[in-house]
């Protein structure tokens, strides 16, 4: 079995994937135990671009998933891994060159059922740094941060993986369950330290710096009152975006 499988879940994504896969080609030479212990994974959400060319182009082994949920294409990509620690990014992030080093030395060292690295922001203004300070208090608060996040297969497994019936926030329920899942054993989630990813802000680039405060708001009430299927929401922001 490899040693880490990254799912990257993708929809029309050939304007960021190549940086994306430049950084995770970078990470691969570095780490440890070869780069051949890691695989890539595009899992292509019925893209209409070049995705799934850039991807077969890159050597990336690729999920054909037609189900337009998020969930279902990280739960995709995980379906076709043969990695023992699985990873999940975002098409438009890139990350560190010590990443896999790094969560390769976190697994072995702790009592850790899952982690994420953290983000740097691609660009700051003062819109966008205050509705980054929103989110502060869950990474604080919970230990529950976004970047790459990481978990062994095991666990992943053992929780079914992602809610592929969300339509946003599915990342959030996936580490709040893995979280009860290790406090049940004694473990608990970790934020890496010097490997963030970045952080695209391309949605403030389409929205507006500020747009956050309304649209923000919004998704977090119907996250907390279960309305998290919020259709409006949701294609506007993540599903029928201009790209």
């Amino acid at each position: 079995m490899l040693r880490f499988s990254i799912v990257i879940p993708a929809y029309n994504e050939e304007a960021y994937l190549p940086r994306l896969l430049d950084s995770i080609d970078e990470a691969r030479e570095k780490f440890s135990g070869g780069a051949n212990q890691i695989e890539v994974i595009v899992s292509n959400n019925a893209s209409t671009d070049l995705t799934a060319e850039i991807s077969e182009s890159r050597g990336c082994r690729t999920a054909y998933v037609t189900k337009r949920t998020i969930g279902a294409a990280r739960n995709g990509g995980a379906a076709i891994a043969k990695g023992k620690i699985l990873c999940f990014i975002d098409a438009d992030s890139a990350i560190h060159s010590e990443t896999f080093n790094v969560i390769d030395r976190t697994i072995k060292s702790g009592p850790y059922i899952a982690g994420a690295t953290g983000i740097y922001l691609e660009r700051l203004s003062f819109g966008i740094a205050l509705s980054y300070l929103i989110f502060l208090p869950m990474p604080l608060i919970f230990g529950m941060d976004t970047g790459l996040i990481f978990c062994q297969r095991k666990d992943f497994e053992a929780i079914g993986g992602y809610d592929e019936e969300r339509l946003y926030a599915e990342d959030v329920k996936f580490l709040w369950t893995l979280r009860r899942l290790g406090q049940s054993r004694g473990q608990r989630l970790v934020r890496l330290k010097g490997v963030k990813a970045l952080g695209s802000t391309r949605k403030f680039d389409q929205h507006g710096d500020w747009h956050y405060f309304a649209m923000g708001l919004k998704a977090l009430i119907g996250f907390l009152t279960g309305r998290q299927n919020d259709r409006e929401i949701a294609d506007r922001y993540w599903y029928k975006p201009e790209r």
